[in-house]
């Protein structure tokens, strides 16, 4: 093929089943997307894609064509890149998706500095807490949290968050400081109750035992779906709270909370990147791991 451009369109619109978001999250005209699709059908002698008013699919053909393209894509990106080593700049468009706590800290506050270093590179930055679908919606690479449950993505460990006990001065000032389980009981202590799902049995307070981690039930009279409101909770005296110390870190910094129970904190989160075929893994790809590798490292 003289032109790698129509097999990236192609490639992109059989992942996002759209034309529309295609050309979007490349940066195009969807025009100039459907030219390069018609095209390349017209240069192979098959139609690749079914078009309908609502959605478009892969041929027979155009599963077969679209494997091989993914795999000529790949190889053609080591090969631009196979003698310009790291010092070449990176260049083309990144598009992550986060949760949301580790975007804005610590990870958006460490941006700067890398894009200074990377001034040729453009960023698409989601933020949220559901698990997006990389390949219909676009992504990259995304970053997620806890144990990954679907075997066609490809993931990268990069370490294990540390999750702390936290609560706010003014909240022990109230029940006390609890120095084990059994004051959380006995001193009466409230929990911030967090669920994905409002309505459903909360998590409750994780602790190492002699076997693992185990849960303790304790009251709580708010319960609560969102990992932010999770947190103001916690700071406005509501109740104890357990999460990411990467998060909570700067407000125990300025005293707006406390950690609590040092050595009775819960489990610690799997933090992964994750891709979606080994495609995905280009330089850029590769390049951004290793950099919120280094990001995330000071609270693994």
């Amino acid at each position: 093929m003289q032109n790698l451009d129509a097999l990236l369109i192609f490639a992109r619109i059989a992942e996002m089943a759209s034309f529309t978001r295609a050309a979007e999250s490349l940066g195009i005209q969807k025009g100039r997307a459907s030219m390069a699709v018609r095209k390349l059908e017209a240069d192979v002698g098959a139609r690749l894609l079914h078009r309908t008013t609502r959605r478009v699919q892969l041929t027979e053909d155009g599963r077969a064509f679209y494997s091989r393209a993914c795999d000529l894509l790949a190889e053609m990106e080591e090969l631009h890149s196979m003698f310009t080593g790291d010092s070449a700049p990176l260049r083309g468009r990144l598009r992550i998706d986060l949760p949301t706590e580790l975007a804005r800290s610590p990870i958006i506050p460490a941006l700067p500095q890398w894009m200074a270093a990377h001034p040729e590179l453009e960023l698409e930055l989601s933020s949220t807490d559901r698990r997006v679908d990389l390949v219909q919606e676009g992504f990259d690479c995304v970053l997620r949290l806890g144990p990954i449950v679907d075997e066609t993505l490809v993931a990268r460990s990069l370490g294990r968050l540390r999750m702390i006990n936290a609560a706010s001065p003014s909240y022990l000032a109230r029940h006390g400081t609890p120095r084990t389980l059994d004051d959380l009981r006995s001193q009466g202590h409230q929990i911030v109750h967090y669920t994905t799902t409002l309505g459903s049995k909360p998590f409750g307070w994780e602790y190492p035992g002699d076997n693992g981690y185990s849960v303790l039930q304790l009251p709580g009279a708010v319960q609560v779906n969102s990992v932010q409101t999770y947190h103001a909770a916690g700071l406005a005296g509501i109740g104890l709270i357990q999460a990411g110390y990467s998060a909570l870190a700067p407000y125990i910094e300025r005293g707006a909370l406390v950690e609590i129970l040092p050595d009775l904190r819960p489990a610690p989160l799997a933090v992964s990147l994750v891709v979606a075929h080994r495609r995905n893994l280009s330089r850029r790809v590769l390049t951004f791991m290793n950099w919120i590798e280094s990001v995330l490292a000071p609270y693994t």
